[in-house]
């Protein structure tokens, strides 16, 4: 389905079969869209008796194209604001953020922004500010777009955005002005419960993401560091997140 935010359409699926349960929000990465997270929401929702709700950002996936793929540096505190608005206008009030990489960045943004509604906060590969680790990931991943069957990969989920989509983080991050990118100051703010999860080999970010984070939130917070597990745990070790999620919404449900 569609649904129209500051005069763009993005696409959305919902699935409320829980009533009286909070409803889990999936925030995809620099590449991802509703579809890339296949069935994962569907078991999430499942396994925690939760309402799920997946949606594309602007220029991703099925939702409308962006204007250019020049982004101000603040681009994903922007992204919250847009969430925000969404959950607004769906009238959802009781949401558990769940975002990988960039979808956890704009997870604990909005979850440092909008308390009333938010009411926890999950977040998996989530950055907080620039590493040089991080940096060397996405050089390495525009050497494989130019020179392997990538951009090919990506047209079955992004179509003919695909291009923008890739440009947008990629040059965005490797831009001098996005080094000191940092949104620590905004964790305090933070009250509801947070679970940050990461693997160990993550290939874009180090545990001090998730050290400096969970040291700085005001909520109960708790790491989940999986062993021999790169950045996308929730595609690597699916069962080992459903389950260590779903115990941690109950805990607070």
């Amino acid at each position: 389905m569609l649904i129209d935010i500051r005069g763009n359409k993005l696409y959305f699926e919902y699935q409320d079969d829980f009533e009286n349960r909070p409803t889990i929000v999936f925030l995809h990465d620099s590449l991802g869209c509703v579809e890339l997270w296949r069935d994962f929401p569907k078991k999430m929702g499942k396994a925690s008796h939760c309402n799920i709700l997946i949606y594309d950002r602007l220029g991703y996936g099925k939702s409308d194209s962006m204007e250019t793929y020049i982004r101000p540096v603040n681009y994903l505190e922007a992204e919250a604001d847009v969430l925000n608005e969404l959950l607004e206008k769906m009238e959802i009030k009781n949401a558990i953020l769940l975002g990988h990489s960039d979808g956890g960045s704009i997870a604990l943004i909005a979850g440092s922004k909008y308390k009333e509604r938010i009411k926890m906060v999950i977040c998996e590969a989530a950055h907080i500010f620039v590493e040089d680790i991080t940096l060397n990931g996405i050089r390495e991943a525009v050497q494989t777009y130019q020179t392997t069957n990538l951009p090919q990969k990506l047209q079955k989920y992004h179509g003919n955005k695909t291009e923008t989509v890739f440009k947008a983080w990629t040059e965005t991050w490797l831009r001098n002005d996005f080094k000191n990118w940092n949104i620590e100051y905004l964790l305090p703010e933070i009250i509801s419960p947070l679970l940050f999860i990461q693997g160990e080999n993550d290939e874009y970010g180090t545990l001090d993401q998730v050290n400096k984070t969970t040291a700085l939130v005001n909520g109960r917070s708790q790491k989940y560091i999986i062993p021999n597990t790169g950045h996308t745990p929730h595609r690597e070790v699916s069962e080992l997140i459903i389950n260590e999620v779903t115990a941690f919404i109950k805990n607070g449900y």
